[in-house]
């Protein structure tokens, strides 16, 4: 497996020296200073190559090009914007990008209520919890007919939970939902995000899911031009937020999406940590039925709670037995050797480590500190090394 490192540009406050001096020779970054729906330019695109690979690295993936809100929804300025995407995308192949992560999430990228959750060992962890975020969704956002996404016990004690929050403990936790974080293409104010989910309220699961098959047979066939292998990302957390259509979030989504477009280049991000913060999941199951289509994984880990919280684990803590996921992986790699695949190598990268030691006195993104993903890229090598050897 490639050992990659996620790298959000000349701003980020961990280096690339820093990602070789933890292991890592691939990188996942994207250019994330051109969010708004602009062509990504070939000398864009070399710009940052020539960055990569000055730091003696290989750009592995690129996570992600962002999709505008009016291609999920079909409307408005879909179709200038899906060109410029597909552009976008032609011109990292180009560029040699060979991986491409995406997501279709509306409104909010991956979402979580707690960013400096307390671990046992003294560090910190990100944390959904449903409580919080019902609280938040229809007491302090107010959305419209917010009520009608949660049942009448939930909604009580999210409000018992809000009565027991200072003003500031209700901005950090605005803040925490929705004002951004790494990855995402924007940050959002209250009445804003009010706004973009109500523009949402048209679209159905089933109209959502009919967009992205629209889309995937757009974008397809370019990236298999161009040489690009996409890896769409799962919904996260996997299930509907504020009420918002969320279609990659089980399995079945999946193999609806496999089977819409069925191209060796329509492929996927196997997340461990997304998929498997749903009940009902089977991680391992999902890699091995999906093993030939596995174009990236992301191995962080999670331990579920049965309201639908969770917290991000040690990456060989939680639900995911990431020795059988490392192994499923493994196998795949190496059927696809003998068979002669130019892909036969799957980028991984250690996603979200915990905020240990002196990064807890750094500025960090939350989820992308140094240690942390240090820590869980040597316990991950570890698990590879160790099924190699008894395999």
């Amino acid at each position: 497996m490639l050992e990659s490192w996620r790298w959000f540009g000349p701003q980020d406050p961990v280096t690339l020296p820093d990602a070789r001096q933890a292991g890592a020779h691939g990188v996942v970054t994207a250019l994330h200073h051109i969010y708004d729906g602009r062509i990504w330019t070939p000398d864009d695109v070399a710009e940052r190559m020539a960055i990569v690979r000055k730091a003696g690295m290989t750009w592995a993936v690129c996570e992600s090009i962002p999709i505008h809100s009016a291609i999920k929804r079909r409307d408005g300025e879909w179709r200038r914007y899906l060109d410029a995407w597909k552009q976008s995308l032609a011109n990292l192949g180009k560029g040699g990008v060979p991986v491409v992560c995406y997501n279709f999430m509306p409104v909010v990228d991956w979402t979580r209520t707690n960013l400096m959750y307390p671990t046992e060992v003294g560090g910190y962890a990100l944390r959904f919890d449903m409580i919080d975020f019902v609280a938040y969704d229809v007491f302090v956002l107010k959305r419209r007919a917010a009520e009608e996404s949660y049942g009448p016990a939930v909604i009580e004690t999210a409000r018992q939970r809000l009565a027991g929050m200072s003003e500031a403990d209700i901005l950090t936790l605005e803040k925490n939902i929705i004002a951004g974080l790494p990855g995402g293409e924007d940050s959002h104010t209250r009445e804003k995000i009010r706004a973009e989910i109500a523009s949402f309220d048209d679209t159905s699961p089933a109209d959502m899911r009919a967009n992205l098959i629209d889309f995937l047979k757009e974008v397809v066939p370019v990236a298999a031009e161009n040489g690009v292998r996409l890896a769409i990302h799962p919904d996260d957390p996997p299930f509907s937020l504020f009420g918002l259509p969320r279609v990659v979030s089980t399995e079945e989504d999946v193999q609806t999406l496999l089977s819409a477009v069925d191209e060796p280049a329509n492929g996927i991000t196997l997340c461990a940590g997304s998929y498997g913060s749903r009940a009902g999941n089977d991680v391992i199951a999902m890699a091995k039925r999906f093993a030939d289509r596995i174009h990236f994984a992301h191995l962080r880990n999670v331990s579920k709670q049965p309201d639908g919280s969770f917290i991000e684990s040690e990456h060989l803590g939680g639900d995911v037995n990431m020795v059988s996921l490392i192994s499923v992986l493994r196998m795949e790699e190496r059927r696809r050797e003998k068979a002669g695949r130019a892909d036969s190598v799957i980028a991984m990268r250690p996603d979200h480590g915990h905020l240990l030691i002196d990064d807890q006195k750094k500025k960090v993104n939350p989820g992308y500190s140094c240690i942390g993903r240090l820590k869980g890229l040597a316990e991950l090598r570890g698990v590879i090394a160790a099924v190699d050897q008894l395999t």
